[in-house]
């Protein structure tokens, strides 16, 4: 049995969005849960699909000593504060001086956090770690899919592992997968090598998606590598790759990905294999791009012979990816084009909500809903809106994505523009529309919609897409911009391309 430290700081940080991530973000509950500190972890992250609730779960099932540290997520945001950054570091180093001595340190990690006094902010948090640990301790991390993983990232951890999917439906999968390497690590003590490459060219969000290609093919290689070398013993035990960030202005944004083996020249041509697939798939990692306008037009025609819903992915909104989650481009298209049956969701509106309720299920609330951050030069909609049903925002996620999921983003209101005969999806805290329980928290069954606006890039398919006749993806006006080449980076590094096969760039 060993005694193993455990503890997170997850962040996603979008450096063009408008909205900071405070410490508030980080110490209050939404669909993941608050700030957790000590024994409270435990039974605090247990039944979520997190990579930490993995992680405890198959240290338990190994007889480990866990040692509970501090864990805490905020949503996707631009700059994580130095106030909040420095305020949690400051728990990790006490309970690290205190708790100690560990044989070893798990770290459930998300691999994109840039802060207001680093713009690395998982390296940062590692050397400050070894910093009091030592360089020979184990200390093993889960990264989320989306990380723009680091060379200080991949010299300062034992080993990291990451997602294999997007959706990102294997989070908790992830944590154990993690906590399994660093119990062979810690039962074998063999020398484990590395081999680390970074890609040349950044990967729009919206074409990440595993469950299409070409990301479907990479990804089955990365398991492919990983299972087939294990199994003709050549030393490989781990194979990650992170296909990158876009939104995020740092020097190392970007794909990359490391392997881990006891051999090194297998682990060599195994990262150098794995390198050279996903350069040969840069051209298809493209797609079509509607405009709202367009995207209502087609979506209204295409309803007319469908039996299931058209989804629109309203993917520049999304606020898994920092957005607002309250422009509205597609919801005015809509209304404009008179897509009846139409819904749409979430649209962030506290004042909206809150209004919705003290109006009434069944009234009329005469007034503008979203664009409260007004991104964009956006104003808020103005209608007629009929108060259908009223929610109080506690409800469990049961899709793959957000499964066991207990949100808290409430007071919820549908409301209807009853002119056009669309109607929209309020809520009071910003939460990627990627589960359906959503809508019936406002009495809508999503799979009788016939056109479905999402406030979400790509983990609504994992439960959105079995449902869906058809889905259109939609560039309406939002902070998480879809094309990295409209992005105004400044500190990128010389020579990476800023899209698949896209223009290269030269610096500011």
């Amino acid at each position: 049995m060993a005694r193993i430290a455990v503890g997170g700081f997850q962040h996603e940080t979008n450096t063009f969005a408008p909205q900071q991530a405070t410490w508030e973000e980080f110490v209050r509950a939404d669909a993941w849960p608050p700030l957790l500190r000590g024994a409270e972890m435990i039974p605090g992250v247990e039944g979520f699909n997190i990579p930490i609730a993995g992680a405890v779960k198959k240290l338990a099932e190994l007889g480990h000593e866990i040692v509970p540290l501090a864990w805490a997520a905020a949503a996707p945001a631009s700059y994580v504060t130095e106030d909040a950054f420095e305020k949690m570091w400051a728990l990790f180093d006490e309970d690290l001086r205190k708790l100690g001595p560990f044989d070893a340190i798990y770290l459930d990690l998300h691999g994109a956090m840039v802060a207001e006094n680093t713009e690395d902010g998982e390296g940062e948090l590692l050397k400050r770690i070894r910093g009091i640990v030592g360089d020979e301790l184990p200390v093993v991390a889960s990264l989320d899919y989306h990380a723009n993983l680091t060379p200080d990232m991949a010299k300062l951890a034992t080993a990291l592992v990451g997602y294999r999917t997007y959706p990102h439906i294997d989070m908790a999968v992830t944590g154990k997968r993690a906590i399994e390497l660093l119990d062979k690590l810690l039962r074998e003590k063999r020398p484990v090598y590395r081999a680390y490459r970074q890609l040349d060219f950044l990967i729009p969000l919206v074409w990440q998606c595993t469950f299409i290609e070409p990301a479907k093919g990479i990804f089955d290689l990365v398991g492919e590598l990983e299972a087939g070398e294990k199994s003709h013993n050549q030393g490989i035990v781990s194979v990650t790759h992170t296909p990158g960030f876009p939104p995020a202005d740092i020097a190392q944004c970007g794909p990359a990905l490391v392997v881990y083996g006891h051999d090194k020249e297998a682990v060599e041509a195994a990262a150098d294999k794995l390198a050279a697939t996903v350069k040969a798939q840069e051209k298809a990692f493209d797609g079509e791009l509607l405009d709202p306008d367009q995207a209502a037009l087609r979506a209204i025609e295409l309803s007319k012979k469908a039996s299931r819903p058209i989804v629109l992915a309203d993917v520049q909104d999304n606020p898994g990816a920092g957005g607002t989650s309250d422009t509205v481009g597609l919801l005015a298209a809509l209304m404009r084009h008179k897509a009846k049956g139409a819904v749409i969701g979430m649209i962030v509106d506290e004042g909206a909500a809150k209004a919705a309720v003290e109006t009434g299920e069944g009234n009329i609330m005469r007034r503008g809903i979203g664009a409260v951050v007004g991104y964009g030069g956006e104003k808020p909609v103005e209608a007629d809106w009929r108060v259908v049903k009223i929610g109080s925002g506690v409800f469990t996620g049961t899709g793959p994505f957000y499964g066991g999921a207990k949100f808290q983003i409430g007071p919820m209101a549908l409301v209807t523009d009853e002119a056009s005969g669309v109607s929209a999806v309020l809520a009071c805290k910003r939460v990627q529309a990627a589960d359906q329980e959503m809508f019936r928290a406002v009495g809508v069954e999503p799979s009788t919609v016939p056109i479905l606006g999402l406030k979400s890039t790509v983990h609504f398919r994992a439960d959105f897409q079995p449902i869906a006749e058809t889905i259109l993806v939609v560039q309406s006006t939002g902070a998480h911009i879809t094309d990295p080449v409209d992005m105004p980076y400044k500190h990128l590094r010389k020579g990476i391309r800023l899209k698949p096969m896209g223009p290269v760039w030269q610096g500011v």
